[in-house]
């Protein structure tokens, strides 16, 4: 069995420290950082801002490798922000009023329209409390088209998750190993919080988006009738 299909399959195991440290994150693996990586990208709300960042930090921290951990990161958050493009181009602004919060509609809008590039990469590129889904349906449904939003996104991510790779690679280490302590004590709530509102925030995107399939479903068919009475 090759290198990579073994990463993938089963992720390494600590190397920092001997205790059962929240296992389950290393448990996840290279796959379940893709995975995070797909929603973390989408309008889907994870528990966590910045979900795939402390996960990607966390697996190249325990040994995992950081050109496989980087790749996944990148290509899932490249899946998750092309479908959430995806929305917005068949929704257009209908979409964005549906997801997007009205008090910072009409700005991100108008940045998006004036500039379409910076609009994808700055939000691709930075942290929390930086928002990304508004901006990649706004691309979407202003026109932003498939192949420069891919390489801006895709541009921007590669940067992001190498700069964490390497950070992970000279100072997680050393944090996590002063944190292990803590974390171990805590690992079982922290679990059960993270994947229950994962679960809540995954119903409550799907609730959206048929919520809204179903609404769009139904418009023709009244209009049709109200055309019919007059």
């Amino acid at each position: 069995m090759s290198v990579v299909v073994r990463e993938l399959v089963n992720p390494p195991a600590p190397h920092v420290h001997s205790s059962p440290l929240p296992h389950w994150l290393t448990h996840l693996g290279a796959l379940g950082l893709f995975s995070v990586a797909v929603i973390d990208s989408s309008v889907i709300p994870l528990p966590l801002p910045g979900s795939t960042d402390l996960l990607l930090l966390w697996l190249v921290a325990h040994g995992g490798s950081p050109w496989l951990l980087t790749a996944m990161a990148v290509s899932g958050s490249i899946l998750g922000g092309f479908i959430t493009w995806g929305m917005g181009r068949r929704g257009g602004e209908k979409a964005l009023h549906r997801y997007v919060p009205a008090r910072v509609l009409k700005r991100i809008l108008t940045w998006v329209r004036h500039h379409p590039v910076l609009s994808v990469f700055i939000p691709a590129l930075l942290p929390p409390p930086i928002p990304l889904s508004p901006f990649v349906l706004a691309s979407g449904a202003l026109g932003v088209s498939r192949n420069r939003f891919l390489f801006v996104f895709g541009a921007a991510r590669m940067l992001r998750y190498s700069l964490i790779t390497w950070l992970a690679e000279i100072y997680a280490r050393h944090v996590i190993s002063l944190w292990s302590g803590a974390l171990q004590k805590w690992s079982g709530p922290l679990l059960w919080g993270f994947w229950g509102m994962l679960v809540i925030g995954v119903c409550v995107g799907a609730w959206k988006i048929f919520g809204s399939r179903k609404s769009d479903a139904r418009t023709p068919g009244s209009q049709t009738e109200e055309t019919a009475a007059d």
